[in-house]
């Protein structure tokens, strides 16, 4: 085929047509999910692949999941090569070192024909508030040691055959879990969000032809990978390192160290090194690689070539390196449930490194975010709950800007409303504000921490706290100040105990759990700071006079 049949407007036409069917999938997946965390959170992700199992579009949803999708793909079809596939099939798995590192993520992927030739697949993941294990919410960290005791692992099935759902395999996963009815309707929402993208893959192979639709895959892939590579040339050649740590892995645990070296080769190329990092730890918050990948890659994807849609063709000039049993390179049986909270800290990393190479890119550290879980059985229902909670706060001050509040940085996700949590547990939220004074001074100065108080209504329930930055504080940069630390506060009466990051704490009716999270850290020195922006951050609650006056020499 010459390019001249494949001319810009049908390259255009069937690129965005498939970044179009993989915000669509997105779209149903949302909208017929039934847990919170799915359909409020946004705790899902899908993309495109063709028929050799290359990702060609993905939709605006977690680098989490994207990030591990090429590899989750490849890995499903060496358990289901494709010539054993036929139209209705669909694969499910949720094993941490195949998809995107703990269980409570599942994957589906499905196979997609047009006149009985496999021409592509769709998948989606999402987050299933629970799949058994030690805790409710099956993100305990602390006091686990091995993935097995962390809930249900599923090494690819053939979840679906030929349009009939394996009634035995569904069987086997509700009874292992704490909500089955929410399990089971996202399972389905997953299951039919996909065939709806499957039937509008397969009419474009109707529309346009095998052989263009391939070609334009091929001209895809390749112009990604070509603009990638354009991008990361520019970057100054060289070695650039940056070590950080989590407050610990648990209560009364050392630090654990992320350090990352990032070497440019100034022709088109990258290695991320994440091997000077800890060893793998014995607690439920190892990274296993390809959760590191995909971090890794967004993070090099929003510093040097945000713009273009991402393609697995854009990865291909990236490496990622972790020494194996190393906490970004565990072995199985590492447990991994917590691994949530890594994804910022991930990115933080790579970003104080990159400071050095792109410092009008770079920004200050995010706020750490919140994603407790609490559980129990609910005294109205006799049933098993749930409350899966996420909690996000500020972004660092960066070059011109400040960093706003309440954001989702790096996730993706978003705040659950406070009213769907109280209609759906026994709880009752109390206070939801922004922390004045917490974030880093500067010259742009970090977004603000974040305090929610929940109160328990129920007889009795136990929190798995999955936090961080108790300890260590979001960093500022170019002089800029770091954020506030966070706390986390159980109030039981008139008596306030202080919870580490990633503890394990059972509660009593009345009791609240205050949880401040950090602010974000600034940029540039604090003296540098624009007048009439103190007096706008004073008059808007962001910061107190005398923070001003102290941070800013206000007066």
């Amino acid at each position: 085929m010459s390019d001249k049949q494949l001319d810009p407007v049908t390259v255009t036409v069937i690129w965005n047509t498939l970044l179009s069917i993989a915000e669509e999938l997105g779209t149903t997946l949302r909208h017929t999910a039934f847990s919170e965390g799915v359909r409020e959170g946004d705790d899902f992700s899908t993309a495109i692949f063709d028929s050799n199992a290359m990702m060609v579009a993905q939709g605006n949803f977690s680098p989490g999941h994207l990030g591990a999708m090429p590899s989750c793909v490849k890995h499903a079809l060496s358990y289901f090569p494709p010539e054993t596939l036929a139209p209705g099939d669909s694969i499910l798995l949720n094993d941490s070192f195949l998809g995107s590192g703990h269980f409570p993520d599942t994957f589906q992927i499905m196979p997609v024909f047009n006149k009985k030739k496999l021409v592509g697949f769709v998948a989606c993941s999402a987050h299933q508030i629970d799949m058994g294990g030690a805790a409710p919410g099956s993100q305990k960290v602390q006091g686990v040691t091995e993935a097995y005791q962390e809930g249900l692992r599923l090494l690819p099935v053939r979840f679906v055959k030929k349009g009939d759902i394996d009634e035995d395999i569904l069987r086997v996963i509700l009874g292992n879990v704490r909500v089955p009815e929410k399990v089971r309707g996202d399972l389905l929402a997953q299951h039919t969000a996909n065939l709806s993208a499957a039937a509008r893959l397969s009419k474009l192979f109707d529309d346009y032809g095998l052989k263009i639709v391939k070609r334009a895959y091929e001209f895809i892939l390749d112009r990604s990978e070509q603009a990638m590579r354009k991008a990361l040339s520019l970057v100054p050649k060289g070695k650039y390192s940056f070590d950080d740590y989590l407050d610990d892995y648990g209560p009364g645990t050392m630090p654990v160290k992320m350090a990352v070296d990032i070497t440019f080769d100034g022709l088109g190329g990258v290695e991320i090194d994440f091997s000077r990092s800890s060893d793998a730890v014995p607690a439920a918050i190892n990274s296993y690689i390809n959760y590191t990948r995909a971090y890794a890659l967004f993070a090099i994807k929003v510093f040097c070539d945000a713009k273009d849609p991402q393609t697995e063709g854009a990865m291909r000039p990236i490496t990622i390196k972790a020494r194996e049993g190393s906490f970004f390179n565990p072995s199985f049986p590492a447990p991994s449930g917590g691994r949530a909270i890594l994804q910022i800290r991930i990115f933080d990393t790579i970003n104080g490194a990159l400071s050095q190479a792109l410092p009008k890119k770079a920004m200050g550290a995010f706020s750490h975010w919140s994603n407790p879980n609490i559980g129990g059985i609910d005294d109205r229902t006799k049933k098993q709950f749930v409350m899966y909670d996420l909690s996000l706060a500020g972004y660092g001050g960066r070059y011109g800007e400040d960093g706003p509040e309440a954001l989702s940085p790096v996730m993706n996700c978003t705040n659950i409303p406070i009213e769907v949590h109280e209609s759906l547990n026994p709880i009752r939220i109390n206070c939801l504000e922004l922390l004045q004074d917490s974030g880093g001074a500067g010259q742009w100065r970090g977004g603000c921490g974040l305090r929610k108080d929940i109160e328990l209504l129920n007889s009795t329930a136990v929190l798995s706290h999955l936090a961080d930055r108790h300890k260590f504080p979001p960093y500022g940069v170019f002089d800029g100040k770091a954020g506030r630390l966070a706390e986390t506060l159980l109030i039981r009466g008139n008596k306030k105990k202080a919870l580490p990051s990633k503890g394990v704490e059972d509660l009593q009716e009345g009791d609240i759990l205050s949880f401040r999270l950090s602010g974000a850290g600034g940029y540039g020195p604090p003296n540098r700071r624009d007048q009439d922006a103190i007096k706008r951050d004073i008059e808007n609650g962001y910061i107190s006079v005398e923070a001003a006056k102290r941070d800013y020499n206000w007066s």
